[in-house]
C-alpha cells in the first residue's frame, strides 16, 4: 500500500490555516507545515517530501509566485488559495488549480483530487 499523500499548507491567517488543516486531514492526507511565511514554506519544500501544496497567493503582504515557481520546478502541483480570483496570478500559473476564498470542503477536496490524480501516494479519499 502506498504512503499517504503529503500536502503543504501555506497560509498566514491562523483561522484559515486551522480550517485547511482540518479539511486536509478529513480528506485523508497528511499535512506538511503549515507555513505562515514564504521563508517557512521554502524551508519545508527544500527538506520535506511534498505531493501537493495549497498556497495562499498573498502571504503577509508578499506575493507567493517565487515559491510557486520553485515548487513547479520541483514537480509539486499547486492549488492557489485566493480571495482575489485567478486573474491575479501570472499567465504561467493560469492552468493551476484555484480555491476561491471563502471555500468549503467540497471545493478543496475536488482540487486535491485533481492535482493528486495519478500520484503514487494514497489520498485516502473516496
Amino acid at each position: 500500500m502506498a504512503e499517504k499523500c503529503r500536502v503543504l499548507i501555506v497560509e498566514d491567517e491562523a483561522a484559515v490555516s486551522m480550517l485547511l488543516e482540518d479539511m486536509v486531514l478529513e480528506f485523508g492526507t497528511e499535512i506538511v507545515g503549515p507555513a505562515a511565511t514564504l521563508e517557512e514554506a521554502m524551508a519545508l519544500v527544500r527538506r520535506e517530501h511534498i505531493d501537493a501544496a495549497i498556497l495562499d497567493v498573498n502571504v503577509r503582504g508578499e506575493m507567493a509566485f517565487g515559491v510557486a515557481d520553485y515548487m513547479g520546478g520541483a514537480g509539486i502541483p499547486i492549488i492557489f488559495a485566493t480571495g482575489y480570483g485567478s486573474q491575479i496570478v501570472p499567465v504561467r500559473f493560469r492552468n493551476s488549480a484555484f480555491l476561491n476564498k471563502p471555500f468549503g470542503y467540497d471545493a478543496m477536496a475536488d482540487s486535491l483530487r485533481r492535482v493528486l490524480a495519478g500520484a503514487r501516494c494514497d489520498t485516502g479519499a473516496p
